[in-house]
């Protein structure tokens, strides 16, 4: 089982937020665009099952997917994993981030946001719990508080869920 500092799991008990830029984060980054302009993304069924466990064993720990592009793929999947808060096509993610802990009446403190480039250092400054993907720009990397064993698309999110289900204890119910 991976260890976490006792800083780390004390700051993710009070996350009441899992904020993610989706493409290098969720993706790896990659995108295939069709002849008729529709974008085909990979996605990693660890984070699935991720978001399936921080909605099944943290309920009031709300997801917000916030990024630059437009797609009606990111739409679907967002629906899919019941995400609470999408936001596509966003020019200003701490703007957006701010709107969005206003209405759930929290603060930065209690964002965990997970980012991979400049246009997310922004954000990963000031929340409460800023993580990056291993293969993150290291401007990206400098603002993050932990740094994941995973690339892009690989496990990110999923490792993030695990993080606050341990921080929890709820880990050990989850697997026996």
């Amino acid at each position: 089982m991976k260890k976490y500092s006792k800083q780390l799991l004390s700051d993710a008990k009070k996350i009441k937020l899992v904020a993610t830029d989706i493409d290098g984060v969720l993706t790896a980054g990659e995108v295939i665009l069709l002849e008729n302009n529709e974008e085909i993304k990979i996605w990693n069924v660890k984070d699935r099952l991720g978001a399936h466990l921080l909605k099944q064993y943290l309920p009031d720990v709300k997801v917000a997917w916030i990024t630059g592009r437009q797609s009606k793929q990111v739409a679907l999947r967002a629906k899919e994993l019941s995400v609470d808060y999408l936001v596509q096509s966003c020019k200003d993610k701490n703007k957006t981030l701010l709107q969005i802990a206003n209405e759930l009446s929290i603060d930065f403190s209690q964002i965990l946001y997970i980012g991979d480039d400049i246009i997310d250092i922004c954000v990963l400054k000031y929340v409460g719990l800023s993580v990056c993907p291993k293969d993150a720009v290291d401007e990206a990397k400098k603002y993050s508080k932990y740094i994941s064993q995973y690339n892009g698309g690989k496990g990110v999110f999923r490792e993030a869920c695990e993080l606050l289900l341990k921080a929890h204890n709820l880990w050990k119910e989850i697997v026996g």
